[in-house]
């Protein structure tokens, strides 16, 4: 019980840092507004959202939180159900720790700072992509876990 819920602390720490560290590197080093090339189809932008997903919610600080809490809440009581699935740590670590990271600058700053363009897409941050990895994990390890006690 205690290695799973150690391993999500773990990832969840490891996304909050490099989420933190990065959003301060932009804040302080690249001009709100600006954006240059970094690799072909990858721009580094400097912007800021205070919505969630897509700008959605924009300035609605209540609603955000209210959903952040009920998703990490719904998180936190699957976890502790299904703590012994293989993996499970990994999703509830990546969800939780951009979930934690984007809070924490809404609470700091009134909004989130995202830095990272691709064609065709919104700008993004580290907790953004921890999010979304989680998300594609959970699908996995749920897919996974059950496939497995079909045949069983």
């Amino acid at each position: 019980m205690g290695g799973a819920w150690s391993r999500a602390g773990l990832v969840l720490a490891t996304v909050l840092v490099a989420d933190q560290v990065t959003k301060a590197l932009v804040r302080d080093g690249v001009e709100l507004g600006s954006e240059s090339s970094v690799i072909p189809l990858v721009k580094l932008v400097h912007t800021r959202n205070s919505g969630v997903a897509f700008g959605a919610f924009e300035d609605q600080i209540v609603v955000v939180v209210v959903l952040i809490a009920l998703a990490v809440g719904a998180l936190l009581a699957y976890f502790a159900t299904h703590r012994d699935r293989p993996w499970a740590w990994l999703p509830t670590g990546l969800l939780a720790g951009g979930a934690l990271g984007n809070v924490v600058d809404r609470a700091r700053e009134g909004f989130v700072t995202d830095f990272v363009k691709l064609p065709y897409w919104p700008a993004f941050n580290v907790a953004d992509m921890a999010i979304t990895l989680g998300v594609l994990s959970l699908l996995l390890v749920a897919e996974r876990s059950d496939g497995a006690s079909k045949r069983a």
